[in-house]
């Protein structure tokens, strides 16, 4: 089942990504007893998701991915690839077919992007291994979607560690996006859906820049407590 909360909010109507994860908390707050894993998209995602954690007493942790961009259009993306145990690479076809990359760029820039996630994955994880996800609870948190590239690849490799219930969880994002992500998840909860979208900062008055170091400061704490 998807849920798309009705209220559509103006541009600007999240303060900052904290005042966000706060307010997606609320809207949550049913799976409390479920026991939920929460899972953020860095780095942006990560504030939000530590709210939605700390709210909801669960483990907080990251999906390491990275888009692999079009020849000459890094924006467009060909596909994604997905850390895990055996990190996958998950293609828009219709994306590929249209763009027809030259032989072994795809490869190539999946080399490169893997090199990025393994560096990520020793400053935010260094010697944990991921929170296991099967039969758990799982929530997909990030600080908005645009055109859904990105997150469709996660839910896709996510769908892989087999948990009981697949959550995406959005401060904000296109209508027409979530109805394209919605049979990827169990459920979607997003907290506007503007008719006009532009860009996901443009509903923060804060849309700051996540650095590493607060990525690692935020996990560390979700951990401490």
């Amino acid at each position: 089942m998807t849920d798309f909360a009705a209220d559509r909010l103006p541009a600007g109507a999240f303060e900052d990504r904290a005042d966000a994860g706060h307010r997606l908390a609320d809207a949550l707050s049913h799976l409390r007893d479920e026991r939920p894993i929460v899972l953020a998209l860095p780095r942006g995602g990560v504030p939000v998701a530590f709210e939605v954690a700390s709210a909801l007493g669960a483990p907080l942790d990251v999906v390491l991915v990275r888009k692999i961009g079009a020849p000459g259009h890094k924006e467009l993306g060909l596909g994604a690839v997905v850390d895990g145990a055996h990190p996958n690479i998950v293609l828009n076809d219709e994306v590929v077919r249209a763009v027809q990359p030259r032989a072994g760029y795809i490869q190539a820039e999946s080399a490169r992007e893997l090199a990025e996630i393994e560096r990520r994955r020793a400053l935010y994880r260094p010697g944990r291994p991921p929170l296991a996800l099967e039969g758990r609870t799982v929530i997909v948190v990030d600080d908005g979607i645009a055109t859904g590239g990105t997150v469709k690849a996660v839910l896709k490799a996510l769908r892989q560690s087999q948990p009981k219930r697949l959550v995406l969880a959005v401060p904000v994002a296109p209508a027409d996006t979530i109805v394209e992500l919605s049979p990827l998840a169990d459920e979607i909860v997003v907290l506007a859906m503007p008719e006009l979208f532009y860009a996901v900062g443009g509903y923060y008055r804060d849309f700051t820049q996540t650095s590493d170091e607060e990525v690692v400061d935020l996990l560390a704490r979700s951990r401490g407590a």
